[in-house]
């Protein structure tokens, strides 16, 4: 499958007060739902876009979770991370995304299996070489979960179970889904951050810092003042977005693939 980069320019709407990464280019990467078909190529395009910024520190690359899931590639997401890590263009900062905590709710209780199935699960599964379960019985899903633990990858599962909840540079913070209006960014609970959907979305803010999420699929990234969301259902869709963040402002740069998988 052949792939292009098309981006979107323009500066993002800024609050009350002037927004800062501190002097850092930072990007961010919206859900990739097992999507290496399109992952690969928007990392090739920030890795060119960060040569041509030439910035004194090394450039932050914050992945907003859901690497799991829905696409074919789940594995190959992963390893691919890996690996980025370790070639050192970027710090790499990974967080967590509700799909992950599907994953090792498996791991830990065979009896979410079916569950996860209806949340895209079976492609993870089979990304690993896992054979899905031909009947609804608790032993067929221990097996597959024994299967799946065994096929995993020390370093795959040493990177699920390290997973972050948020981060912070400057005026923004990072979460997989969103915060809970009113309550300080110290004081939010997992659940939230992973899950949160509408409480935060209809909220016109403020919130503590410009909030940078994906979680909730939307054609074209959402800019508000309070906000940047950044999922546009690759899965679905075959768009990936990244944000460019610095002190200018924001930035979206997109890899598109030729052709999509239906969701």
């Amino acid at each position: 499958m052949s792939q292009f980069i098309s981006r979107l320019f323009g500066k993002a709407p800024e609050p009350p007060e002037a927004t800062t990464t501190d002097g850092r280019l930072v990007y961010a990467i919206g859900d990739v739902h097992g999507r290496l078909d399109v992952l690969e190529p928007l990392v090739a395009e920030l890795i060119r876009d960060s040569a041509r910024s030439a910035p004194k520190e090394r450039p932050l690359l914050i992945l907003l979770g859901d690497y799991v899931d829905r696409g074919p590639s789940s594995a190959g997401v992963i390893e691919f991370l890996l690996n980025l890590a370790d070639e050192g263009h970027f710090e790499v900062r990974a967080l967590k995304g509700n799909h992950e905590e599907a994953l090792l709710g498996f791991l830990d209780d065979p009896s979410f299996g079916q569950t996860w199935m209806t949340h895209g699960g079976g492609e993870t599964l089979i990304s690993y070489g896992v054979q899905l379960p031909t009947r609804n019985e608790a032993q067929a899903w221990s097996d597959a979960r024994d299967a799946l633990a065994q096929a995993l990858p020390p370093r795959h599962a040493q990177f699920l179970q390290g997973l972050e909840l948020m981060t912070v540079v400057g005026d923004y913070a990072f979460v997989h889904a969103g915060v809970r209006p009113g309550a300080p960014l110290d004081r939010q609970t997992e659940r939230d951050l992973l899950w949160i959907r509408y409480e935060f979305l209809d909220s016109d803010g403020p919130f503590e810092k410009v909030i940078v999420h994906g979680h909730t699929p939307n054609p074209l990234p959402q800019v508000t003042p309070w906000r940047l969301g950044i999922d546009t259902g690759a899965y679905a869709t075959g768009v990936l977005t990244a944000v460019r963040l610095d002190d200018a402002g924001a930035r979206m740069i997109q890899a598109k693939a030729r052709r999509a998988i239906a969701a």
